[in-house]
């Protein structure tokens, strides 16, 4: 703690003469004792900055009537760098951080949804969006630290009433939100730390054969044709080949460039695939007879909501047409995400290596390419084709033996 002192002694400025009444001598008349008292105060007063026998150079100063001084710097030069830094300290004292401990969870809701916006996609963030409804019903007049782990556990608890994989989304969100908080110092705590996932029955998922496909395809029109072949033939997401624009595709190179953002930190990543003949087929066709005005591989002209009014844009959701095209080609239903399963299992087959299927679909992770992968491998086989022989084998001798 920095002691306060009084101050004991004045100066007076005179018109002419210095102390003692010495002509040219300083223009001030210090009111001392004697000459040691005066050379104390000459350093005090004159000199903020002075060195000491014992305890090398020293800063001493006086800030709004308190003492500031410290010793023991080596030369004049560390003495006085030390003062202006705390004179400026003094001049302009440093906030003190108040580390945020709470918040609305309607603040916290909206926080994430703008951080989703702006740095994933907007399939990501319609999710979120959904979800966040349906919690703003239960917890939107609450302070963050009123939500109890039992309290989301109850919620998670109904919507599991839905489906397990329902309410392990939600968990997943949740989660989410509160970490971002906690790692931008807003709470301390993250309310659904305990809470496990709902176990779920995993099945294998459905891959239609190449059949069904084409069948598909020949019972829609020419433009959606094309749309199908164009998510075939590059294994694309729905998402990435809406947003196809006529930059990212090199008809001399014969390669597209397709955008995910579905990578961590959710930049907006690109990754090249080269084209088929049917994919250079199409596209090359649609790029001679494209609407120059119109930067979009696949558009259409649509009545906006929000707009209240006919827009033209790229394509967006089309989920529902193809249940009308299963259902015309009398196949069962598939997605289209179905198709990039497809485009997996086909090359797994022809016994391309598994990095450049990774690539092709766009994966950061080698796993989740192999989730992709409903083929059976050859080794695999093998292995069933051992198991039988041996099995064969035990059987002849226990025979024998019985004999």
């Amino acid at each position: 703690m920095v002691k306060k002192y009084e101050t004991h002694l004045k100066f007076e400025t005179l018109k002419k003469g210095g102390v003692g009444g010495t002509p040219g001598a300083n223009n001030t008349k210090l009111r001392g004792e004697n000459t040691q008292a005066f050379l104390y105060l000459k350093r005090r007063f004159y000199m903020s900055t002075y060195s000491t026998k014992n305890t090398g150079w020293r800063y001493d100063f006086i800030h709004k009537g308190i003492r500031q001084s410290k010793s023991g710097f080596k030369t004049k030069t560390l003495a006085k760098k030390a003062e202006a830094i705390k004179r400026e300290d003094l001049e302009n004292p440093k906030q003190e951080t108040v580390t945020q401990t709470d918040m609305d969870f309607l603040d916290l809701l909206n926080r994430r949804l703008d951080f989703l916006k702006a740095y994933m996609s907007k399939r990501h963030y319609q999710d979120h969006l959904y979800q966040g409804k349906k919690w703003l019903k239960e917890w939107g007049k609450l302070q963050c630290t009123q939500i109890t782990e039992d309290m989301i556990y109850a919620y998670l608890f109904k919507r599991s009433k839905v489906s397990h994989v329902t309410a392990n989304k939600d968990l997943v969100s949740l989660r989410a939100m509160f970490n971002f908080a906690i790692k931008r110092k807003w709470l301390k705590h993250n309310p659904t730390a305990g809470i496990e996932r709902f176990p779920v029955d995993k099945k294998v998922k459905y891959v239609p054969p190449l059949e069904d496909v084409l069948k598909v395809i020949l019972a829609a029109d020419f433009e959606m044709q094309d749309y199908l072949y164009v998510i075939k033939e590059t294994m694309g997401r729905m998402s990435e080949i809406n947003n196809l624009t006529w930059a990212d595709v090199d008809i001399g190179n014969r390669h597209v460039v397709l955008y995910t953002r579905k990578k961590k930190g959710g930049n907006r990543t690109p990754r090249t695939v080269p084209m088929s003949e049917k994919l250079y087929e199409v596209l090359s066709r649609r790029y001679r007879e494209r609407h120059k005005d119109k930067p979009w591989a696949f558009w259409h002209r649509y009545w906006s909501v929000k707009e209240q009014r006919h827009v033209t844009g790229p394509y967006k959701e089309r989920k529902l047409i193809m249940k009308t095209l299963c259902k015309k080609a009398g196949v069962k239903y598939f997605r289209y995400h179905a198709l990039r399963h497809l485009g997996a299992t086909v090359l797994d087959r022809a016994n391309v290596n598994i990095g450049s299927i990774q690539r092709l679909l766009g994966h950061e992770n080698r796993t989740t390419t192999e989730i992709y992968l409903h083929s059976i491998n050859e080794s695999e086989r093998e292995a069933i084709k051992v198991f039988d022989e041996l099995a064969k084998k035990s059987h002849t001798k226990s025979h024998t033996s019985a004999k």
